[in-house]
């Protein structure tokens, strides 16, 4: 392992652990430093992400009969369905990642999809995937804050974001900036990630959760359902619908994550995958070939499959708050 790489993740791990132990108790000082955390989480998760979860780094509740991979595209396809995407039509995609849902969502609808991203080793992954698949044709990417977009006011026929405007140091001008990109008249859906009614701030488990699932994903504050509707109203939006998804699932979305969960599809996902990806990445790090903080990351990311499990078994935490919300026509 190149010694040069090795010493750049290694400050990469450090820098981003400081968000949460020196800035730990600042929230204030993670959302004004938000995009540099979350770069830094992202070009240290990515990775970790494609090989446990593949190309859409999001949740879905799973049916009776359904593998993860089906309940994946069928959460996608969901919101498509909703926004009423189809051929001909210009979306933006908030915080695409890697690109994964993009491409199936513009496969199933025939929509052109443009993916927001911030994180350039993301959009280098993204663009060689698009390439691959042939959806280099249809779709591309914009490396862009998605606080700050440089489009013009009305660029766009549809938005959506999945599971991404959770980290945005402020919601409601997260909001306005999709409305005003949004034309009058259509439509903006996503799936939000919320801590739920049940959420109790002065409860000190309850606030220890909500802190492992904010270090473990690279997150400044995880907002509640109520004030994310809030923050839609207030940028503009007319709420159609809304509802937590997770309340629907016949399997729960955190499964994989359960030590009782095991598949062959997702074997890397699962607990005794997790444990099995941990100490390989201890020995290759040991041996020199990972680099120095690798094993660091994947705490990180434990911190969070922790977080999220607990969080989900005692609802209080989803990952897929639905919305939709239309632009007025005025």
């Amino acid at each position: 392992m190149c010694r040069h790489v090795s010493e750049e993740y290694s400050e990469k791990i450090g820098a981003y652990e400081k968000y949460h132990t020196e800035h730990g108790g600042d929230i204030q000082a993670r959302r004004d430093m938000y995009a540099d955390m979350v770069n830094k989480y992202y070009d240290l998760a990515t990775d970790f992400y494609e090989w446990g979860w593949g190309t859409s780094f999001h949740f879905a509740h799973r049916l009776i009969g359904e593998t993860h991979n089906e309940s994946i595209k069928r959460h996608e396809h969901y919101l498509a369905h909703k926004l009423r995407l189809e051929p001909g039509m210009k979306v933006l995609d908030v915080g695409c990642g890697v690109g994964g849902p993009l491409r199936e969502i513009a496969s199933f609808s025939g929509a052109s999809i443009t993916g927001l991203n911030n994180n350039a080793y993301q959009i280098q992954r993204g663009t060689a995937y698009n390439v691959k698949s042939g959806h280099d044709k249809s779709c591309d990417f914009m490396k862009a804050d998605f606080m700050h977009v440089p489009m013009p006011n009305c660029s766009f026929d549809a938005i959506y974001q999945i599971e991404a405007t959770c980290h945005a140091p402020d919601k409601f001008a997260c909001y306005a900036e999709i409305f005003r990109l949004l034309k009058p008249g259509q439509c903006f859906g996503g799936y939000d990630w919320c801590m739920t009614h049940r959420f109790d701030p002065d409860n000190i488990e309850h606030v220890k959760i909500k802190s492992d699932i904010e270090i473990g994903n690279g997150l400044p504050d995880v907002l509640t359902t109520k004030e994310c509707l809030e923050a839609l109203k207030k940028a503009g939006f007319e709420i159609i619908e809304f509802a937590d998804l997770a309340d629907t699932a016949t399997i729960p979305w955190y499964e994989p994550f359960q030590g009782s969960y095991y598949s062959l599809s997702n074997f890397r996902s699962s607990m005794i995958g997790r444990f099995v990806t941990k100490y390989s990445i201890w020995s290759m790090e040991k041996l020199g070939l990972a680099p120095e903080g690798t094993g660091r990351t994947a705490a990180i990311l434990e911190t969070a499959a922790h977080g999220l499990v607990a969080g989900g078994e005692q609802k209080l935490f989803t990952p897929m708050f639905f919305y939709l919300a239309k632009k007025p026509m005025r």
